[in-house]
């Protein structure tokens, strides 16, 4: 049995792609380096992360980019006896244009060495690459509108002005006419097309209706892939607007076709739960998959209706993983689950000792170019998490510690830190979703502490989550419950302007300038249930 999410805590805009008997799945990471996220199954039920491809200065450099900035939507695809790799490095989040180069690149193997990226167009963002059966490529993505209402081809949104099609080559580039081929159905904000071929008709499948509560998957059809292009007969095949089940926010996906002769389409969602302000999606949007059939040419939930199911038919009797504590003694290589932010130079913020994991203090919490973090996904309503540190600092401009993280404007964390006539404090620091400004909030008073390593931790249930920390003996409380929810897509700004997750993980900073460093020596998660 297939459980959803496949890919659970922040892992959206799946793009799905079938090599022989293998099955890969590519993820938006956004903010997060290295760029894309890239999973392998053999039966569907279980993933593995094998590659985060755009891993160095050539393929990608974030530094400067905003919150929910940098790699949207990449399209993964198999040609030519090689995996082709499309993505979007978004500069431009605020106002009215959006800055949107588009690359590909290549690699024979999924976990290899890619190439260096061929720059393609910066038109609008959710790029892909159609394979032609004839050899023939084309490239698609979505056309970005900065004029305002009535200038676009969509009525629901002027912005998203339809898709963009132009015949591509490495050799020659973007070449022949580019066509705008795609308006849209009547729900709009189309983004995110796929095109596959079957049965002689072109599919386009796109993204609908935002990627809140009224998202969707679309789908539309022409016998010529210049269009014009006939929508479903529903309109959408995914959508879970107005239900009231456990999946919601569902859309953007694409379409496979088994070698055990299924059919099955991936999708994002959300899995909320309710907070003090509403339903929040801590885990942000997560990759579901549903098993779809074919009916006159179209496509439709096998199961019937449109809103995708928690437990969906595996093609292959396999139990599904369960959630298991990941205990890490840092030191040594990195663990495959964490990330750090925008920066490809990470000999700046981090060191690999043999016993610790040394950060080096950079600029703030919430810098768009040197922040010193590093940390893994939230993939679990409830859970614990724990992390020991040393830090010798001698200002309060220098500090760390452990963070609940989503960005610059909704962040808990405890810190290490200084301060005059006391010497070595833990304070409680917090930005609760307070956008634009990011104004601080200190929710308890200093702790004193004696010298040497402190070991800190976060217990996450749902809505709330409490620090504590301890340097012998018991744990000790530290501070007043807090706002989970805040750390969240809905949180602060709202999930139209937040496109990530919350992340947990470990965090210097030195607004000194002085690069003071930060010994980590272990990290552990625990899986929980809310309670």
């Amino acid at each position: 049995m297939i459980q959803n999410p496949i890919l659970p805590g922040f892992n959206a805009d799946p793009s799905f792609c079938r090599v022989g008997e293998d099955y890969y799945i590519a993820v938006s990471t956004f903010e997060w380096y290295p760029g894309v996220q890239i999973y392998h199954s053999r039966d569907l039920v279980n993933w593995d992360l094998v590659a985060r491809p755009l891993n160095r200065a050539a393929l990608l450099d974030m530094r400067g980019n905003g919150d929910s900035c940098g790699i949207w939507a990449p399209c993964l695809s198999h040609a030519d006896g090689k995996f082709w790799l499309v993505y979007t490095d978004v500069k431009r989040l605020d106002g009215a244009f959006k800055d949107a180069p588009n690359y590909i690149t290549t690699c024979e193997t999924i976990d290899g060495e890619w190439t260096d990226p061929w720059y393609v167009n910066s038109s609008g963002f959710d790029p892909s690459l159609f394979h032609d059966d004839d050899g023939r490529k084309y490239f698609m993505n979505m056309q970005w509108n900065h004029r305002g209402p009535g200038t676009g081809g969509n009525p629901a949104h002027a912005s998203f002005d339809g898709i963009l099609l132009q015949e591509w080559s490495p050799e020659k580039g973007l070449f022949g006419p580019v066509k705008n081929v795609y308006a849209g159905t009547p729900r709009g904000l189309t983004e995110a097309p796929h095109i596959f071929k079957r049965n002689g008709y072109y599919y386009m499948t796109t993204a609908e209706g935002g990627t809140g509560y009224n998202h969707a998957v679309s789908l539309a059809r022409s016998r010529d892939i210049w269009g014009p292009y006939e929508n479903h007969p529903d309109m959408h095949v995914i959508c879970a607007e107005g239900s009231d089940g456990p999946i919601q926010r569902t859309g953007h996906g694409q379409y496979v076709e088994t070698h055990w002769g299924g059919h099955y389409h991936t999708f994002l969602m959300g899995r909320p739960l309710q907070g003090p302000h509403g339903p929040f999606c801590a885990l942000g949007r997560e990759t579901g998959i549903e098993e779809v059939e074919w009916r006159d040419d179209w496509l439709y939930l096998k199961a019937g209706g449109m809103v995708p199911r928690v437990e969906v038919d595996a093609p292959v009797k396999v139990t599904p993983h369960a959630p298991v504590p990941v205990l890490h003694k840092l030191g040594g290589k990195l663990p495959p689950e964490f990330q750090w932010l925008r920066t490809p130079d990470t000999a700046r913020i981090f060191r690999e000792d043999d016993d610790a994991l040394v950060l080096i203090g950079r600029e703030s919490i919430g810098s768009w170019f040197e922040q010193s973090l590093v940390a893994r996904r939230q993939e679990h309503h409830a859970y614990r998490a724990e992390t020991s540190v040393e830090i010798v600092a001698d200002t309060y401009q220098q500090a760390a510690g452990l963070t609940t993280y989503y960005n610059r404007h909704k962040f808990h964390a405890a810190l290490v830190t200084h301060k005059d006539g006391v010497g070595p404090v833990l304070t409680l620091m917090s930005c609760p979703g307070d956008w634009p400004d990011a104004a601080l909030t200190f929710p308890t008073e200093d702790i004193a502490l004696r010298a040497g390593a402190v070991d800190l931790r976060v217990d996450v249930n749902g809505a709330t989550e409490q620090f504590y920390y301890r340097q012998s003996g018991d744990w000790i409380a530290f501070g007043p419950e807090l706002d989970a929810s805040v750390i969240s897509d809905e949180g602060g700004r709202g999930e139209h302007g937040s496109f990530t997750g919350a992340f947990v993980g470990m965090v210097a900073l030195d607004i000194t300038g002085q690069g003071k460093e930060a010994r980590f020596s272990r990290f552990d998660y625990f899986p929980g249930e809310v309670g």
